[in-house]
Parts: structure tokens; C-alpha cells; sequence
């Protein structure tokens, strides 16, 4: 089943001490939503507007955005992992991934935590007793719970260490498999891209991506 986001002819620009600065002009980008899309470039590149603009959370200046299944119209579920892990501190580990739905759902709490690879043991812990690296595994199982058809991810990896990293990444493969939900992640790091994506495309500010 063919799935597509298509940014047509799109203008992006945000005023800087009064001076529009273009981020995008006359976009025109198919991403195919199936497996993992990687957006990779430098600071300042795009690619967390582009990721935003995806999930609606910003709006272009001009052109559109649109999701194709088959060719036609649709409106996937969509779910968002953020750099920063954003659990409410006054809720516990699994009030946090149940935030969105109720405690009868499926995937119940455990299979999601284990599906993130975190011990059941922690589901009545606090965000304040967490690493960085189980914190970002709740918030990514929180975002699950959503059972989204595209998972959108801004760094979510970037503040952890390099051996915490090595191991989210791989178990975002395994998420990925075992779900089949189609995942766009950004990332400035060429051996996280690597790592992860069936396809990458490299944002480069003012230019038509490269894909390969």
C-alpha cells in the first residue's frame, strides 16, 4: 500500500528582527511513508519545520501539504516524539503513556513499555526518577499508545550518550517491524541516518533536498 506526504510548491519564511527568512521556497517533495524516512542536515536547515508542518503544528505561507494513500486523499493518525521528552513530572510512567487513551486499550501499558524495551517494574515511577534514556523510551511509548500510522521524530536521540543512543536506535528497528508504522526522524548525525533509514533525504537551506 503505497502511503506519500506531498509538500507541492511550498513557501515556508519566518521575520527575523522584521526580515522574512526563507527556510523553503517552492518546495515540491514526495516522501513515501513506509518504513523509516530519515531528514538529515545541518542546524538550521528546515528539517524540524518540515517535520512540523507535517503534523500541522505550523502552517506554510503558501502551497500545500497533503497525504496520498493510493493515490487518493487521506488523514493519517499522527503521533510526535520531540527532542526533549516532555513527560509531565506529576504523572506516573504509565499515566504518562496512557494520557491519550484508557487503561482497557490494546496495546495495554506493559506490551507497549515492553515494545520500547523498559521493565514493567518502572510503570508506577516517576519521570524525575528516570535516565534520559528510559524518559525518551516512555515518550516514545506514550506516542505508540496514540496507535499512530505516522510517527514523526524530531532528534529524539540527540541529548542521550553515545551508548544510550546505539541502543534506542536499535530498538527503533525493531519497532518499526514489529508495528509497521511508517516513522519520518530527523537527525543531524550521518551515522544515526545510516543506522536507521530505508531512505534519507538531505536538507540543505534554500535547495530542493537530496534524496538517496
Amino acid at each position: 500500500m503505497e502511503r506519500i506526504c506531498h509538500f507541492h510548491q511550498l513557501n515556508k519564511s519566518y521575520a527575523v528582527n522584521g526580515i522574512e527568512q526563507a527556510i523553503f521556497q517552492n518546495l515540491d517533495l514526495k516522501l513515501s511513508l513506509n518504513g523509516i524516512t530519515v531528514l538529515l542536515g545541518k542546524s538550521g536547515c528546515g528539517k524540524t519545520t518540515l517535520l512540523r508542518l507535517m503534523a500541522g503544528l505550523e502552517k506554510p505561507n503558501s502551497g500545500e501539504i497533503f497525504y496520498l494513500q493510493q493515490e487518493k486523499k487521506y488523514q493519517p493518525k499522527i503521533g510526535m516524539v520531540f527532542q526533549e521528552n516532555r513527560l509531565f513530572p506529576w504523572l506516573s510512567v504509565e499515566k504518562n503513556i496512557l494520557i491519550s487513551q484508557s487503561e482497557q486499550q490494546t496495546p495495554t501499558v506493559q506490551e507497549l513499555m515492553q515494545l520500547v524495551g523498559l521493565d514493567f517494574a518502572y510503570a508506577q515511577s516517576m519521570p524525575q526518577q528516570l535516565s534520559g534514556g528510559m524518559a525518551q523510551r516512555v515518550a516514545i511509548a506514550r506516542a505508540l499508545a496514540y496507535q499512530p500510522d505516522l510517527l514523526l521524530m524530531d532528534e529524539p536521540f540527540a541529548a542521550l550518550d553515545y551508548f544510550t543512543r546505539i541502543t534506542l536506535q536499535e530498538q527503533l528497528l525493531k519497532i518499526e517491524q514489529q508495528t509497521g508504522t511508517a516513522i519520518v526522524f530527523v537527525t543531524h548525525n550521518l551515522d544515526e541516518a545510516l543506522a536507521i533509514a530505508d531512505r534519507i533525504f538531505i536538507l540543505q537551506k534554500g535547495q530542493q533536498p537530496v534524496f538517496f
